[in-house]
């Protein structure tokens, strides 16, 4: 039974179950799983492993008394959105987070959100500062604000809450927030998109210290997706109105916008899209790099490349 009592009684802690998408990736699958249930946490771990398209199989790690491990098949929509809500649905725990298979969560995730939460009734959800790790080296990214309400998620993407950062109340996630938008093209910013509702319910409190370990690679899932990105950043404006009252937020995505176009190489589209951004807010880095690539003077891969060296994305 779950432990109901667990927000007023600092003797009690939840079960948690963390939710690990994964296709074809055996050997980082292992590794995430690992760190799930390698915390340094009270409570018990139910660490769901759902794999999308792909036969199943159980990951080779090493369980201790308290946590277990259940390899799951997505009965949903295909992709990453489906996945997650096939494991949120079959979840157990109080709280549910998500680590994805290339990324860790590192040992002191769970217990230091667990008694955040415990401190803000009001939350509904916690995320943490992380460690990007990009071509052998962490970059430590600390969370800026103990808390993100849902105009601080406008304004500014704050990456510290991402799938592998956040832990949320799984009858929250299931009754108020709703379950991951299977519609949204490609799955693409389906973390953001789930957060930026999570914020409208109540602020998202956050572990300002780094607790988990996201990897970029180069040669990440979306890096030739231009239309899928185009299409979902679209998608994300249409169902969130909001961003036409911060037009610095609203800028920041059309500079997105403007950046697939360049990495499509679509040069017209991109200069459109970037001009509009610009005329929003002069500070939309995303704008000005969809100039450089439209402009012949960088590839959209050294750009990216860049942004990842020093701890940022497009």
């Amino acid at each position: 039974m779950p432990n109901s009592n667990w927000r007023a009684d600092s003797d009690t802690w939840p079960l948690v179950t963390a939710v690990i998408p994964t296709m074809n990736r055996p050997q980082l699958l292992a590794r995430a799983v690992q760190s799930v249930v390698d915390q340094d946490y009270p409570g018990e771990i139910e660490c769901l492993v759902v794999f999308d398209g792909t036969e199943p199989v159980s990951p080779d790690v090493r369980l201790r008394p308290g946590r277990r491990l259940q390899v799951l098949v997505n009965n949903r929509r295909p992709g990453l959105a489906g996945n997650r809500n096939t494991g949120y649905l079959a979840a157990t725990g109080e709280l549910v987070g998500s680590c994805d298979d290339d990324d860790e969560w590192l040992p002191g995730k769970l217990r230091a959100q667990v008694e955040l939460l415990r401190k803000h009734p009001e939350a509904s959800a916690a995320a943490s500062g992380f460690l990007y790790h990009y071509r052998g080296k962490d970059i430590p990214r600390r969370a800026e604000l103990p808390a993100l309400t849902f105009s601080d998620m406008l304004h500014d993407r704050h990456l510290e809450a991402n799938a592998s950062t956040y832990l949320i109340p799984r009858e929250e996630l299931i009754n108020t927030i709703g379950l991951v938008d299977e519609q949204l093209p490609g799955g693409y910013a389906e973390d953001y998109e789930l957060l930026l509702r999570a914020a409208r319910v109540g602020p998202i409190v956050c572990v300002q210290e780094p607790q988990s370990r996201v990897h970029l690679h180069d040669s990440s899932f979306f890096a030739s997706r231009w239309q899928t990105i185009n299409d979902a950043l679209l998608y994300l404006l249409d169902r969130v109105p909001e961003f036409q009252q911060d037009p610095a937020g609203l800028a920041r995505i059309e500079g997105q916008i403007a950046f697939s176009h360049a990495a499509s190489g679509n040069r017209s589209s991109a200069a459109k899209w970037a001009v509009r951004s610009l005329r929003k807010s002069r500070r939309a880095r995303q704008s000005y790099a969809a100039l450089v690539v439209a402009s012949g003077l960088a590839s959209a891969d050294r750009v990216q490349a860049t942004a990842r060296r020093f701890g940022r994305g497009i």
